[in-house]
């Protein structure tokens, strides 16, 4: 009974009910703490989701565009306004899937993908020239009724393969040895390959984003600049001084004299771009009102499909969109800059700068700023495997995005 009475009156003393409050407040405060963490956990392992924003409103708005541009090609030339759209938008969602799928898988483990890549880069490269040429040039594999252009594996083996040896060797990078031979020797056969195709725009973009990796792997600079000036000799020499590149010395005339008969090459395409873009004026035509569209513009809903897009839009739906891909690769840049590791920096920024390369060059031929290239535009000109590749690149961004020092918010 003592013992009882002296347990209730220490229960009831101050010290005691202090002591009780404390163990309280203790208790729901690592409650709290438990919570705060995983929100912490939650915002590190999510995907960015203003890139997904920024790469899914460009999708839909390249879908839009692309059936805008190709329903009187598609009725003309297949019987069926929608032979483009419904394979586009098939291959689109098979895209997103791929995405995110993509974005849940560690991008670390593409380090064990990288040289089974590289070796299937080089032999559909390979595969390729033994393919029917099409309009002169050998770029595509033909399997059943599909085809797909072996240069979009090429482009992203190329960066994965530089981000994985520059990564490795990172401190080693500015010797001979380890910052120049290894990505020669992918390098030089890559150019060559691509050349015999031959496919100038594609070797441009490869080189450029080789050049712009191994400048920030820590390359020196008379390196970088020995070997980029080889390459940029041998494709000179190639265009002016031989018949190896025939086309590609065409289309410089053409790029030259567009709107004459001086060039005597056929600049067709070129001038149907440029009245396009030039009737557009501010605001456009309207969605679905291009004159250009119906058979002018030869393939309107491939390369030159911007030019269509101007003339639709006007210079403010042009702008707008441009400003779109800007905030994209403003995105992907930060993203892949705020990597957890050099490998993850290295693989974002040459996925982001593909795309803006991409847009880059594709609009410089539109606007005739550069000769015609044959270059597509990321999201918007048609083709279904270049498509999903694009949307599985991105899928690794995201990937990226899941650990990067950034909220995802």
């Amino acid at each position: 009974m003592k013992a009882r009475r002296m347990k209730r009156t220490l229960a009831k003393s101050p010290e005691a009910e202090l002591s009780v409050e404390k163990t309280a407040h203790s208790k729901k405060k690592n409650k709290f703490r438990i919570f705060s963490k995983m929100k912490v956990m939650s915002l590190r392992s999510g995907m960015d989701i203003p890139f997904l924003f920024l790469v899914l409103t460009i999708l839909v708005v390249g879908v839009i565009m692309m059936f805008s541009a190709s329903y009187p090609y598609a009725f003309y030339h297949n019987h069926d306004s929608f032979f483009f759209i419904k394979r586009q938008l098939i291959f689109a969602i098979l895209g997103v899937v791929s995405m995110i799928m993509v974005s849940n898988i560690d991008y670390t483990s593409l380090h064990k993908l990288t040289v089974p890549l590289l070796g299937t880069s080089f032999v559909l490269l390979i595969l390729v020239l033994f393919m029917p040429a099409m309009n002169g040039v050998h770029r595509w594999i033909q399997l059943g009724t599909a085809s797909f252009q072996a240069s979009e594996i090429t482009k992203f083996a190329i960066i994965l393969s530089f981000s994985h040896f520059i990564s490795l060797n990172l401190h080693r990078m500015h010797t001979f040895r380890y910052g120049i031979l290894p990505y020669l020797l992918i390098l030089a056969p890559t150019i060559v390959l691509l050349a015999l195709e031959p496919h100038i725009s594609c070797s441009v973009i490869v080189i450029l984003l080789a050049a712009g990796m191994l400048f920030i792997g820590g390359v020196k600079l008379k390196w970088f600049g020995m070997v980029i000036g080889a390459i940029a000799s041998a494709l000179i020499y190639l265009v002016l001084f031989t018949d190896k590149l025939t086309y590609a010395n065409n289309r410089i005339a053409g790029w030259l004299d567009p709107f004459g008969s001086s060039s005597g090459v056929d600049t067709w395409q070129t001038r149907q771009g440029l009245y396009a873009i030039g009737s557009g004026g501010i605001l456009g035509l309207g969605l679905g009102n291009s004159r250009q569209k119906y058979l002018y513009i030869p393939e309107p809903q491939n390369d030159f499909i911007f030019s269509v897009v101007c003339e639709e839009l006007g210079f403010v739906g042009a702008v707008l969109i441009l400003l779109l891909f800007a905030l994209l690769v403003w995105r992907g840049m930060l993203i892949a800059i705020r990597a957890k590791d050099k490998f993850g920096m290295l693989l974002g920024i040459g996925l982001t700068a593909q795309v803006g390369l991409q847009v880059i060059l594709n609009i410089a031929v539109v606007t005739n700023t550069i000769p015609n290239t044959g270059i597509s535009l990321p999201f918007f000109s048609y083709g279904g495997t270049s498509l999903m590749m694009l949307l599985a690149q991105m899928g690794v961004i995201l990937s990226i995005s899941r650990s990067s020092r950034m909220e995802k918010s």
